[in-house]
């Protein structure tokens, strides 16, 4: 006997039993005894049986499946915070799905889209750095398909999520700068209708001010913080009429790939230039000098977004407000930007 043919009636036949009471019994019903689903369960090993999935999710209307959608997987916070959305969802019986939206807009539509017509129970998304409505969110309520958004997220009421605290992480990290006597501040940001990146900026901002440091706006650089675009900002601030002796950027990708150019031309960190990155990606520790950065809790955001739509899962029809979790970062002070003690 084959094991993808093998179906309930043959298990019932081997034992002698109804179709009806085997099926009870691999589905756990109360009604059939404990001894009588040992057995049952014991012969449907030794058969190879194997559920029907999709028609047991049909029926239950529930699939057990998790969308996830993310920027980019190749980034170490995305990773981090998959590994825990993995782990809690394993724990509490659900897959998950994995899609990238690879910062485009159109892209991320179609995967919300995609998701909701496989019937996933529920979706985590970051958004994409060209997302600037809720049209995909709206679309989520409108299937009823429960949803979190986490890090990148909208400023608009209504949609539960889970941050860090972007706002404090930029004051950290250009007061840093500041206390290691830099004077000359430059901000490599990411587009402004992100409110990650906003709130990084009204840090850097605060900052500046708390400290009598004029805002310089030649010295804020936009872009998508990608590898190139860290050397493209370095290039643009030593073209400059103004001695910058400090960087904060907004991710570490950036701020890697510019630390590396400056020290090709002869520029000595953070002797000259201190550099502060964001995110704390695993090579900000090992490269030469090692990245002062932000450090944020991925594995933890990612425990905690699973656990808040799982609970939007669970109590689907009950009405719930919009729920914001907040959590804290940490500035690790390493060789790029430490000039003093």
């Amino acid at each position: 006997m084959k094991n993808s043919k093998v179906t309930i009636h043959h298990i019932a036949k081997e034992l002698n039993i109804d179709s009806s009471t085997v099926s009870r019994a691999l589905s756990d019903n109360s009604r059939v005894k404990q001894e009588t689903k040992d057995i049952v369960n014991a012969k449907a090993i030794e058969l190879g049986y194997q559920r029907n999935l999709l028609a047991s999710n049909l029926r239950s209307k529930k699939t057990n499946t998790i969308g996830v959608i993310v920027p980019r997987i190749s980034r170490y916070f995305f990773s981090s915070a998959i590994a825990g959305i993995e782990e809690t969802a394993y724990d509490e019986g659900y897959s998950v799905i994995i899609c990238q939206s690879l910062d485009y807009f159109e892209r991320e539509k179609k995967i919300v889209q995609s998701l909701s017509a496989n019937r996933v129970d529920g979706i985590l998304m970051s958004i994409s750095m060209e997302t600037k409505d809720d049209e995909s969110l709206q679309f989520l309520k409108k299937t009823d398909t429960p949803h979190v958004l986490f890090d990148r997220h909208l400023n608009i009421p209504g949609y539960s999520s889970v941050v860090i605290d972007d706002f404090q992480g930029g004051f950290d990290a250009t007061e840093h700068l500041i206390l290691q006597g830099c004077k000359n501040i430059a901000h490599f940001s990411g587009p402004q209708g992100l409110e990650i990146y906003k709130n990084r900026f009204l840090g850097y901002e605060a900052a500046l001010k708390k400290h009598n440091i004029p805002l310089k706006n030649e010295l804020i650089i936009s872009s998508k913080l990608m590898e190139a675009d860290g050397i493209e900002n370095a290039k643009k601030l030593l073209s400059l009429n103004v001695p910058i002796d400090g960087i904060f950027s907004s991710n570490d990708t950036a701020a890697i790939s510019a630390l590396q150019y400056l020290k090709e031309k002869g520029i000595k960190i953070p002797q000259e230039i201190a550099i502060v990155g964001f995110s704390n990606e695993p090579i900000s520790s090992v490269i030469d000098p090692s990245l002062t950065t932000i450090d944020q809790p991925g594995f933890e955001m990612g425990k905690i977004a699973m656990n808040l739509l799982l609970s939007r899962i669970k109590n689907k029809n009950e009405p719930k407000e919009a729920e914001t979790i907040v959590l804290k970062t940490a500035l690790l002070k390493r060789n790029s930007s430490k000039r003093i003690g």
